[in-house]
């Protein structure tokens, strides 16, 4: 199994790095997380037209690059550390893999490759976000395909084109689609406290969707090993961003004529931040290179997404705290890494959902052996 990039992934890293660098700046962010959609269409335009970067992880005979998770990771480590405003994670991730993961042959022809060239924006309507297991409660679908209920929390809900939509019908779950402006739809926007990821609250009244697949346990339990994953690497993108500039910052700061950085207080403080980002961005490379391996249920994207969080968010409080007085103000931009590593926190299941998780997938391996 691998372990580390090849040099084609080396290059591609660097290729993404520089795009990010200079359509992502903070002062875009900024000014993108202001306005009503969140992002730029020209950008976006580039990044899944021009780079091809929305399709990277499909499959070839959709439309897809053919490359993995670990190409996908690469991409949202550059996202994360510049904190990009865009349908990215919501499209091209959730609503990319839970179509290649969950529909029909046909459904996948027609929509994954517009998913793939960023020409058609879709989001994923779950009803739960913390738990596969706690999916299929809010939204029902009666046996004409007409789809009543609630999604609290929906990523680029009321700017997305088409609601990719887990439903339960049944005894079971089942994969539906209908454009967001359908009759019987209405999409909300919520306030967060990050404001470069815009949600929105969508509710459901009889709105006729097409049913285009089935969704097992073993799949959605797929699906959420392979989208934790990337928002792992998000998350650690963000982290080390966060740890660079905070060290920069200390080298900069002088007190009683020194610099602070040469404390040794803030010495070891940035020691342990450093330890605690390079354990969480292995066990987050780790499961990349795992779920690229095999199909297999494992507990590595679980502890991944676990560790990336507390990492994350012990790195935020950390660049506040070290910045002094300065940290907690809103022209440093320090605070929007911190909100950023809050939601990602729960977003998808908090750390202790995602361990106890773990321990589920151990019990259930021990009392099959």
């Amino acid at each position: 199994m691998q372990v580390v990039f090849t040099e084609d992934q080396a290059q591609f890293k660097r290729v993404v790095h520089r795009f990010f660098d200079t359509h992502s700046t903070t002062t875009a962010v900024r000014g993108l997380s202001e306005t009503e959609t969140g992002f730029d269409p020209l950008v976006w335009a580039q990044l899944s037209e021009t780079l091809g970067l929305s399709g990277t992880h499909l499959s070839e005979e959709y439309g897809g690059h053919g490359f993995g998770p670990v190409e996908l990771g690469i991409i949202l480590e550059e996202m994360g550390r510049t904190l990009y405003c865009g349908p990215f994670f919501s499209s091209a991730v959730m609503a990319g893999y839970a179509l290649e993961r969950f529909a029909d042959e046909a459904a996948k022809i027609e929509r994954l490759p517009q998913i793939a060239d960023g020409s058609i924006r879709a989001t994923l309507v779950l009803d739960d976000l913390n738990h596969p297991s706690q999916v299929g409660r809010l939204i029902q679908a009666n046996e004409a395909g007409a789809l009543t209920g609630s999604a609290p929390i929906v990523l680029d809900g009321c700017t997305a084109e088409d609601f990719i939509i887990v439903a339960r019908n049944g005894a079971g779950l089942g994969l539906y689609a209908l454009p967001r402006l359908s009759e019987g739809v209405t999409a909300v926007a919520q306030e967060s406290i990050d404001m470069t990821r815009k949600v929105a609250r969508v509710t459901l009244q009889s709105a006729k969707a097409t049913k285009i697949g089935d969704v097992t346990s073993q799949d959605l339990n797929r699906f959420w090993d392979l989208t934790s994953v990337a928002l792992a690497h998000e998350m650690i993108g963000g982290a080390a961003r966060l740890l660079d500039e905070t060290v920069e910052y200390t080298k900069g700061r002088y007190q009683f004529g020194r610099p602070i950085g040469s404390f040794q207080a803030l010495k070891h403080r940035c020691a342990d931040l450093l330890m605690s980002l390079e354990f969480a961005k292995a066990a987050t490379h780790y499961a990349g290179f795992c779920l690229a391996a095999s199909d297999a249920e494992t507990i590595y994207p679980s502890m991944a997404k676990a560790m990336a969080a507390d990492c994350f968010m012990e790195m935020a409080r950390a660049a506040i705290q070290l910045r002094g007085g300065i940290g907690f103000t809103w022209e440093n931009d320090t605070h929007l890494w911190f909100k950023r590593a809050k939601c990602d926190e729960v977003l998808l299941g908090a750390p202790h959902r995602h361990r106890a998780r773990m321990i589920d997938i151990l019990q259930e391996a021990k009392d099959v052996a």
